[in-house]
Formats: structure tokens, C-alpha cells, sequence
């Protein structure tokens, strides 16, 4: 549910980012990676600040429009690499009431003739692992490709993408 003062303050996010009328944004995956998270890793600023870093893990999928820079039916992030494990690679993808669960595969993501990310698709599960009820609420992780093994920091940053429902479909 989006609040009038959350559209109030999406508005006004909108308004300060002084896009040109008619903007849309709607890159694609080879963009994101080399233009927005790429960027993102190296320190350097994205073409437009219209990426939001939030902390994912902490809110339910129906709690992050409101906290989105730009979008009415997708909403773009940054948000830090939660690992499950202090000394382990497995991520923690544990959120609000319910968790994200991986499917299909790992798709690879090409710039220049290189794989420079990769992109993967969660589903979003209400309730508990094993027990939880699948959701209509979609996420696609993009990451760099070299950023597997590194401890959080600069390459440990994704850009996610959600869209669908603005209320939670169990």
C-alpha cells in the first residue's frame, strides 16, 4: 500500500532528480550491469542518480515501492550482499516475513564480447523456508561476475529490479 505521503515524497524524489519530461527508464540488463552497477563498484557516480540504496532484506517486496527513487511497476536498488554465514559465500536472502528463493539459472550477462555480470531470478516466498506460500512478487539480482569470492565491499553491491503487485498475493 503506498501512502498519499510516500507518493507525496516519490514526487518530490522525482521532481529533484530534474529529468526531462516523458523519461523513462527502462534499461537493459547489459546497461544496468555496465553503466549503473559496474559504476557503482568502482566509486564512480551512475549517469543518473535514480537508483536507490536500500537495505532489501529488512522489508517485505510490498514495502519497497515507497522506498524507490523512480518507477511505478519496476523499482530499481542497490543493496549490500547478505551472507548467511560469516566465512561462507552462501547469501542470506531472508526478508521481512518471508524469503527469496533462486530459480532457473544464473544467466550471464555480456558487455564487449566478456561476461561482465550475472543475473538471477528469485521468487518471493511468504513464510518460512520448506513451509513458505510462493507469491506473485519477482526479483532479478544482477551482480558482477568476478565479485563471487570477495568479501563485502565495492563488488558486493547488486542492483535488483521488482515488479508486480503493490500488495502482498498469497
Amino acid at each position: 500500500m503506498v501512502t498519499a505521503a510516500a507518493a507525496t515524497q516519490r514526487r518530490d524524489a522525482e521532481a529533484e532528480l530534474n529529468l526531462p519530461p516523458g523519461f523513462r527508464f527502462h534499461p537493459t540488463d547489459e546497461e544496468l550491469v555496465a553503466h549503473y552497477l559496474c559504476a557503482r563498484a568502482a566509486g564512480r557516480s551512475a549517469p543518473v542518480p535514480i537508483i536507490a540504496e536500500v537495505d532489501l532484506y529488512r522489508f517485505d517486496p510490498w514495502e519497497l515501492p515507497e522506498r524507490a527513487l523512480f518507477g511505478r511497476r519496476e523499482w530499481y536498488f542497490f543493496t549490500p550482499r547478505d551472507r548467511k554465514y560469516p566465512n561462507g559465500s552462501r547469501p542470506n536472502r531472508a526478508a521481512g516475513t518471508g524469503y527469496w528463493k533462486a530459480t532457473g539459472a544464473d544467466k550471464p550477462v555480456q558487455h564487449g564480447g566478456r561476461t561482465l555480470g550475472i543475473k538471477k531470478a528469485l521468487v518471493f516466498y511468504h513464510g518460512k523456508p520448506s513451509r513458505g506460500i510462493k507469491t506473485e512478487w519477482i526479483m532479478h539480482e544482477y551482480r558482477l561476475a568476478d565479485a563471487g569470492g570477495k568479501k563485502p565491499g565495492n563488488g558486493s553491491l547488486r542492483v535488483r529490479t521488482n515488479g508486480l503487485p503493490t500488495s502482498p498475493s498469497l
